[in-house]
């Protein structure tokens, strides 16, 4: 049996905050540490991948991690709006993600490419005093962008995290608006229901709307 003993832990955050990462849905993905150096194991995946058949072929019989295996393992939704859309890669574009986001913008020894360094995020991120919201929800920010880099979309270098995940943080709010529907808050879902319905009779009386459109009043 393959034994990881090369556990390390992910990036630590504020105490202060941890109420925050548990309502937007990120807490216990903060809680998985980083595998390193585990070549032995890697390799015998590998050997065992059967791309014919996009399985794993073990003593036991097939194996696949499926969609619903990633969600049970990092406690994250599989079931609501798709993240699509496209992705720049301009640096002047980047200067204003990262200013709308994190009041700063990094320079351009502070990238790679389309790629944001994660020691510059962290160096932000440590020096963040949490003294109001707009800091808090920085501090969020800059965690769950360290997560993006290393726990869910981390690449072998494990050393930068790509700029496009900084749109899927430009409405704080509706994250938590979203984890609201999932966590069964019912005044919430009347309330949306309500407004889709409205939209819908709308659309019955002859106005269009765009699919992008329709968002929670």
């Amino acid at each position: 049996m393959l034994i990881c003993d090369h556990f390390l832990l992910s990036d630590l955050y504020n105490p202060i905050v941890e109420a925050h990462l548990q309502e937007i849905g990120f807490y216990h993905v903060s809680q998985i540490g980083v595998v390193q150096c585990q070549s032995a194991m890697i390799n015998a995946l590998i050997e065992r991948w059967q791309p014919e058949t996009h399985t794993f072929h073990f003593l036991v019989g097939e194996c696949a991690v499926s969609l619903e295996d990633v969600a049970m393992i990092l406690s994250l939704p599989t079931n609501e709006i798709p993240v699509t859309g496209p992705t720049m890669s301009s640096f002047e574009a980047l200067e204003v993600e990262c200013l709308h986001h994190f009041g700063v913008a990094p320079r351009k020894t502070d990238c790679r490419g389309s790629f944001i360094k994660l020691t510059w995020i962290r160096g932000l991120k440590d020096c963040t005093v949490l003294t109001n919201d707009i800091q808090i929800q920085r501090y969020v920010k800059f965690h769950i962008m360290l997560l993006f880099g290393t726990i869910l979309f981390g690449d072998k270098s494990g050393a930068a995290v790509h700029w496009k995940f900084l749109s899927l943080l430009c409405n704080f709010v509706r994250i938590i608006q979203w984890r609201n529907w999932e966590h069964g808050n019912y005044a919430y879902r009347y309330h949306t229901l309500a407004h889709y319905r409205r939209l819908l009779n709308d659309m019955q009386e002859g106005h269009a709307y765009g699919i992008d459109h329709i968002e929670p009043a």
